[in-house]
């Protein structure tokens, strides 16, 4: 998608240079409709230039911080010497996400949806947001949930859900917890192996969470769970170590959680 109106002063854009001139170059903002920016040969590069094109070149993608704004008069001044690797680098992949959100887009609603429609609905990802990309990701972590503040239709956050599962990479953390788990009665195995299926969540563990319980050594099991945040992640943790200690004590036994394996810290 591409911003109908005009980029803001100090605000970094990307942009393909189309002409090189003996007194700078213009360039074709790419998140901008029909915007074209003008860098000043002084702007181009840090020290004294001699031939701009021993700088930069024809059909070159850069990222340019806007100087200056005059919409009367249809300028934009750009620097390329103003912008370091660092804000390069994350000017370049945000624009590559957009571009990849833009193409979730069509693949949820269709290539032939009309413009006022698609603009409809990026705005409220937008306003949501901040960017389609951290709209699509948080649909994909979290489903209809992280839809619900918006003012979008039932049916359209049931498309975004789903393209968004089909096709965003979701980042995810992994954290680790152990528990000790005792039971001296006769039944002991079996009221282990039920506080086991306790921690596990019997099934109603959040479809963003994958949790993993799995046997270390009598009397200690291992507790791995994956999740979008560590804050998701270490709750998930504590309450799958809760729920098996409670349901050992229910019948007598008993139960610890650690964050380190016992011999490890002996």
């Amino acid at each position: 998608m591409k911003y109908s109106g005009w980029p803001d002063s100090g605000e970094l854009v990307v942009g393909r240079i189309d002409e090189i001139e003996d007194f700078g170059v213009f360039v074709d903002l790419q998140e901008y409709e029909d915007k074209r920016g003008l860098c000043h040969i002084s702007e181009v590069a840090s020290g004294w230039i001699k031939n701009v094109r021993d700088h930069v070149s024809e059909g070159q993608t850069v990222v340019a911080k806007v100087l200056d704004v005059d919409q009367d008069a249809q300028q934009i001044d750009l620097s390329i010497k103003d912008v370091n690797d660092h804000q390069r680098k994350d000017k370049i992949q945000e624009w590559k996400n957009e571009q990849k959100a833009d193409n979730w887009m069509l693949l949820a609603f269709g290539e032939d949806i009309d413009d006022e429609t698609y603009a409809a609905i990026a705005n409220e990802l937008l306003a949501g947001f901040g960017s389609m990309y951290d709209g699509f990701e948080q649909a994909a972590i979290h489903g209809e949930e992280a839809l619900e503040e918006t003012d979008l239709s039932d049916g359209e956050v049931e498309s975004l859900v789903e393209t968004a599962r089909e096709n965003v990479s979701v980042p995810y953390v992994n954290v680790t917890g152990y528990v000790t788990l005792e039971c001296p009665s006769g039944d002991g195995v079996d009221v282990i192996k039920e506080s086991l299926q306790a921690a596990e969540g019997n099934g109603n563990i959040p479809d963003e969470v994958d949790l993993e319980v799995t046997y270390v050594g009598s009397p200690e099991y291992r507790i791995q769970v994956q999740a979008p945040d560590y804050k998701t992640a270490e709750s998930q943790l504590e309450e799958s170590a809760d729920r098996a200690i409670a349901a050992v004590g229910e019948h007598g036994g008993t139960g610890r959680y650690h964050r380190d394996r016992e011999e490890e810290t002996e």
